[in-house]
């Protein structure tokens, strides 16, 4: 945490830089996190938790080692996209929200990450996997682990 602090010069107008900070080492915005960053910055914690909870970006909760987003964009979705979806939830066992008990794979829905050829798209850790098939989410999920 320190060191965080340190590289923005413990400036509270880097805050959103140094909340992604925080995530990147944590994998989520641990609550002992945000109150040590709000005596350290001198900055209301009501201001952190605000600033925290605004962005789709920073969880509040321990996200997985994988964090997956299934794109529900209208190109995606006409080709199936929901059944994708649907997949993932069975194999993983959770709904899109959730977290395995693992922590191996957080599920998220997005709606449109701008690559509408390759769709339906499934984004894991920033690798973007096109053309998606409800019998190719075993294999991709298993490559993961």
């Amino acid at each position: 945490m320190e060191s965080i602090l340190d590289n923005y010069q413990r400036d509270k107008g880097m805050l959103v830089s140094i909340l992604q900070d925080i995530q990147a080492e944590y994998n989520y915005l641990p609550k002992e996190a945000l109150v040590e960053l709000s005596q350290a910055l001198g900055a209301p914690l009501s201001q952190v938790y605000s600033v925290a909870t605004f962005f789709k970006a920073f969880s509040l909760e321990p996200r997985g080692r994988y964090l997956i987003n299934v794109c529900l964009g209208t190109a995606c979705h006409v080709r199936g996209a929901v059944k994708i979806l649907e997949a993932i939830e069975r194999e993983l066992e959770i709904k899109a929200g959730g977290t395995t008990t693992d922590l191996e794979f957080t599920l998220e829905t997005v709606n449109c990450v701008g690559c509408c050829a390759l769709g339906p798209v499934v984004i894991i850790n920033g690798e973007y996997h096109g053309q998606m098939k409800t019998d190719k989410v075993k294999a991709l999920l298993k490559s993961y682990t």
